[in-house]
């Protein structure tokens, strides 16, 4: 039984993607256009927004707390309402405990995870208001255990997925849908600076195409390519003197 109510007609349904100016966002918004969904698209980047023909561009910085419920309220305007939220604004610079960077780890905090709050703040009312609607939090596999160069990513990842299972326990009974979307490596300009082989490299429209996928099946855990991502789930089970020494060995690091 799925964990959600399938998401299988997309035809006039309200979405709105935060993070929507290039990568996984972007790819997202042409495919549920082509769908026949009406999208709004959020991101700093208003060119790259208006090049994303049929969609409603609300430029914005997550990092604005002010910004998000202004943008909400445009959007009700609009729509009438919203069916769809789709937060998938992110930032990623490699590091190291070596080269510790406290701003840059901020940074991270205040994209990746402080701006989903920001979000949840002016759409969860709306939401509830209406008793129906979903949420798609992406994470990232990098948050399932801690990997190297991730020292600032992959904490704000973690914390993202811990917050779509609380979201979901908390919203399930009043009608509304959370899903966390965890892809493996894609091919974007924030994976462009990895310096190693990323196993089952993905395009982004790869990407969109799977997360609809996991969507229309009602899932709550959406993450991909599955022969990638069920190799770090056993991870995920292994002690820690176990999965130390299988980082080490297979990162060299």
């Amino acid at each position: 039984m799925p964990l959600n109510a399938p998401l299988t007609h997309w035809s006039g349904q309200r979405v709105w993607i935060v993070g929507a100016s290039s990568g996984i966002g972007a790819a997202l918004a042409h495919d549920l256009l082509a769908r026949g969904a009406r999208v709004a698209v959020s991101a700093r980047s208003a060119d790259k927004l208006a090049a994303l023909t049929g969609a409603l561009a609300l430029p914005l910085d997550v990092r604005a707390a002010a910004a998000l419920p202004a943008a909400m309220q445009q959007l009700q305007a609009e729509f009438g309402g919203l069916d769809l939220l789709v937060y998938c604004a992110g930032t990623y610079v490699p590091q190291r405990a070596a080269a510790f960077d406290l701003a840059s780890a901020l940074a991270h905090d205040d994209v990746n995870y402080r701006g989903a709050l920001h979000t949840l703040a002016a759409v969860l009312p709306v939401l509830q208001a209406q008793h129906r609607g979903h949420i798609a939090l992406v994470s990232s596999v990098a948050g399932w255990r801690g990997l190297p160069q991730a020292l600032a990513y992959g904490p704000t990842k973690a914390a993202l997925t811990n917050l779509a299972e609380v979201l979901y326990v908390d919203l399930r009974a009043a009608g509304i849908g959370v899903s966390v979307i965890n892809p493996g490596f894609v091919e974007t300009q924030l994976t462009a600076q990895n310096a190693f082989a990323m196993p089952g490299l993905q395009t982004p429209q790869q990407a969109a195409a799977a997360i609809v996928r996991g969507w229309q099946r009602g899932d709550f855990d959406i993450h991909f390519p599955k022969r990638f991502t069920f190799v770090l789930r056993l991870l995920r089970i292994l002690p820690y003197r176990l999965y130390f020494a299988v980082v080490s060995r297979f990162t060299g690091l």
